[in-house]
């Protein structure tokens, strides 16, 4: 019959489809696989590629910032507050302000909520000064009255009665980490808090000659009335190594958490200490026209002599991405963030604006912390299915091939394998090793063990697959031929049984990667500070993580679970284009 000048027999055979065809049409059909696999690829290519944009330093971590919870803003001045700007102070993860009326702001995100217990302002009356620590404030009124509020731990909130009753004005006020510090009118410095933390020495004719202070968790430093500097502290240390030429000829300190800078009255800034991140290397440029200086965790920020402000030092949080402003008047910094504020009376802030989701125990970032998790984790998964897939094949292979003698002593090789617990089997290894490999090794060990403990069930799948195509008359023709018995398993054999081999292949990536993640849950896979998922949901397993930082477990457990889940989708999906049949069992 002809049907439009084509024979129907040639219209049927331009319909008929490759098996491999076919089986891609009918995979492309089924939503959920299609869904799976798009979600799948989504992490996949997060994983691989974003690691690069949001780099992270595996040994990073600062207690300041631990625990803060998912949220930006943390620098982002209230808008009843700009044009009115008082005074400003930076915190851990949060800020606070005054207003020229006096009255209290603060944003951010809370290290905990007695930071919203601010004082009734009609008991505090007009503020003049205010400070930020890691978890507490320090305010100052008019009359000279300290006020405090936040964390009341080690003594915060116990206020040295000899500075009560000494009626002197306060001229500078300081909340540290875990301490405060007020400066008097007459030059003398008082310290309460962690006794334990921080311990300072007056040396000879400092107490009652100090004009200001700067502090970082490690040490207090003093400029004295005469211009000189004086670390508050009889222990040699990088910041007792004060440069001669800033002696007698400073106007202005400031310290990092590594290092300490003075600047002296020709404008020239000197640093000192640990060059950290670079914090010691001041801009060329600047040296002669810098008229104010402060110090943040591990970078500075200055106001030069055109009304410009200039940072310098790490960035791993934009921290020296200073605005391109003029007409600043006075600069806060401290932590990972600065504010400079103009002559209007206007906040500009660069630096720390939160976390995407939150930190964890030890103030790592824990979205680039999954990113690099999961490319650990999907790495690991990858390289154990490809080394199980590999043997699997072979064995399966020669196994249901040769059949007879080889086929039973690679079966019950195959068996004894399986037999092998694999968890308790990990566990005991990583035991016995310990430290004595190092953490590289150990991750190779582990993809090694989970390949060389995974192949039985591919093998024994390939080897029935292969029992079952070595029967088929194109077999028995191309041994006819005189073709080897490796080049039909490769070319006639293996070539048939590939999809089986993809879908088992598929389905044993989810496991491996459920299986590493569960020996770096217990603690015998890959160790910190290397991340994978398995490890970052170790740290949560105690009920107050959990009730009180679920977001240190929850984003890795719903990254784990969405991609385990769309793989086992793609599989599920794979199977059934290439069984029908299998949607009816």
């Amino acid at each position: 019959m002809i049907m439009g000048g084509m024979p129907q027999e040639e219209q049927d055979e331009e319909l008929m489809q490759s098996p491999m065809r076919m089986v891609v049409a009918s995979f492309i059909k089924d939503k959920i696989a299609m869904v799976g696999l798009c979600l799948f690829v989504i992490i996949f290519l997060c994983c691989m590629i974003l690691p690069f944009f949001f780099p992270i330093e595996l040994n990073y971590q600062d207690v300041t910032q631990a625990n803060a919870a998912p949220g930006f803003g943390l620098l982002k001045v209230p808008d009843s507050l700009q044009g009115n700007v008082q005074a400003l102070s930076v915190g851990s993860t949060f800020s606070v302000g005054l207003d020229k009326d006096g009255n209290v702001y603060e944003w951010g995100t809370f290290p905990t909520d007695k930071l919203k217990n601010i004082p009734a302002a009609d008991e505090m009356g007009q503020l003049t000064q205010i400070s930020a620590g890691y978890d507490h404030v320090l305010a100052v009124n008019a009359e000279g009255q300290i006020f405090t509020w936040g964390n009341d731990r080690m003594g915060l909130t116990s206020i040295p009665v000899e500075l009560e009753v000494s009626r002197q004005p306060i001229k500078q006020v300081s909340a540290g980490h875990q301490f405060s510090l007020a400066l008097t009118e007459n030059g003398r410095l008082y310290n309460w808090g962690s006794a334990y933390l921080l311990s300072i020495y007056f040396p000879e004719g400092v107490q009652g000659n100090i004009a200001q202070f700067e502090d970082n968790p490690n040490i207090v430093i003093a400029l004295t009335n005469d211009g000189r500097v004086e670390p508050l502290s009889n222990k040699p240390s990088a910041y007792t190594n004060v440069p001669e030429e800033v002696q007698g000829n400073t106007v202005d300190i400031a310290l990092s958490d590594e290092s300490a800078a003075a600047l002296t009255a020709d404008g020239q800034v000197y640093t000192w200490g640990n060059n950290v991140y670079g914090s010691m290397n001041v801009p060329e440029e600047i040296q002669g026209h810098v008229v104010d200086i402060e110090g943040g965790r591990y970078h500075y920020t200055a106001i030069l002599d055109d009304g410009t402000v200039t940072s310098w030092g790490n960035n791993n949080f934009g921290q020296t991405n200073a605005p391109e402003m003029t007409g600043v008047t006075d600069i806060f910094t401290n932590y990972f963030g600065s504010y400079a504020i103009d002559e209007n009376g206007n906040a500009e802030s660069w630096g720390l604006d939160g976390y995407l989701m939150g930190t964890d125990q030890l103030g790592r970032d824990v979205f680039r912390r999954l990113l690099l998790g999961g490319r650990m984790t999907m790495t690991v998964g990858f390289i154990a299915v490809i080394i199980s897939t590999f043997i699997g094949v072979l064995v399966g292979g020669i196994s249901g091939y040769k059949g007879g003698k080889i086929d039973n002593l690679l079966m019950r090789l195959t068996e004894i394998v399986s037999s092998i617990p694999f968890l308790p089997f990990c566990i005991i290894l990583s035991s016995i090793l310990g430290n004595s490999i190092s953490e590289l090794q150990r991750i190779i060990l582990i993809m090694f063990i989970l390949g060389l403990l995974s192949w039985p069930g591919i093998a024994r799948l390939v080897r029935g697959s292969v029992l079952a195509e070595r029967e088929q008359e194109f077999v028995t023709a191309a041994k006819a031929l005189g073709v080897k018995e490796f080049g039909i398993i490769l070319r006639h054999i293996l070539p048939n049984i590939i999809t089986v081999i993809i879908v088992n292949a598929t389905l044993d990536f989810a496991t491996c990667m459920l299986t590493e993640s569960s020996l770096s849950f217990i603690g015998f896979g890959v160790t910190e500070p290397n991340a994978t998922w398995g490890n970052m949901l170790n740290g949560a397993q105690n009920g107050q993580v959990i009730e009180n930082y679920w977001w240190r477990w929850l984003f890795p457990a719903i990254a784990f679970g969405i991609c385990t889940i769309s793989i086992n989708c793609v599989g599920d999906g794979l199977r059934d284009a290439i069984d029908p049949k299998s949607k009816e069992r």
